[in-house]
């Protein structure tokens, strides 16, 4: 009889070493964009407020505040793109989705993120252009003059993290029996309340 080149253990201990190395990159991409995102509203409030104060006791804000506000908005939005994407709150169309179950639920859910996945890293290439392009023409801002590609860098970062993302939830579910939304989140559906089903009862008695 023949036996394996491989012992079972380390077959077994494979899965668990890539996803070491995979929740590794997660965590590491998760700092990035947290950094980002609370740094970015983090001095968005603070100028804000530097702005509101200087104009209530020396009637003079701050200059270029409404335009450095415009800019971090800019970065929010593209970078915390990632961010929904690694916590599973972007939006998602289910109605065929959850007709399902099984292998076919999960089949789906690797197949929407690969497409998904796919059109992130399209979008990431494009805006990249725009940014060459900004970068080529020496665009600034109107105030502060700061370079206008600086800022839209945000646009293929964030696309690049939300389809590095989606590849981590296709990688997770390839490799877990589970089915997961994103690389940590496990799909699950709430329990119908107690409540509500005892009413349901309570309406079926009084129907029979």
């Amino acid at each position: 009889m023949t036996q394996s080149s491989t012992p079972p253990g380390d077959r077994a201990k494979r899965p668990n070493g890539l996803l070491r190395a995979l929740n590794a990159l997660d965590r590491g991409l998760g700092i990035v964009e947290r950094v980002i995102v609370a740094g970015s509203i983090l001095v968005m409030a603070a100028l804000m407020s530097a702005h509101v104060v200087g104009n209530l006791l020396f009637q003079h804000g701050i200059s270029g505040t409404y335009e450095v506000t415009e800019m971090l908005i800019v970065i929010i939005t593209f970078v915390g793109v990632g961010y929904a994407t690694r916590n599973a709150r972007h939006i998602s169309m289910s109605a065929i989705y959850d007709q399902l179950g099984g292998r076919l639920r999960k089949g789906l859910l690797i197949l929407i993120c690969l497409g998904t996945a796919v059109l992130m890293f399209y979008f990431a290439f494009k805006s990249a252009e725009y940014v060459m392009t900004i970068y080529g023409r020496g665009r600034a801002s109107a105030s502060l003059h700061i370079p206008l590609w600086i800022i839209y860098l945000a646009l293929p970062v964030g696309f690049t993290l939300a389809g590095v993302q989606y590849l981590l939830t296709v990688a997770r579910n390839l490799v877990s029996q589970d089915i997961y939304r994103s690389f940590n989140e496990k799909e699950a559906y709430a329990e119908v309340p107690d409540d509500l089903e005892t009413s349901s009862d309570d309406d079926a008695s009084r129907g029979a």
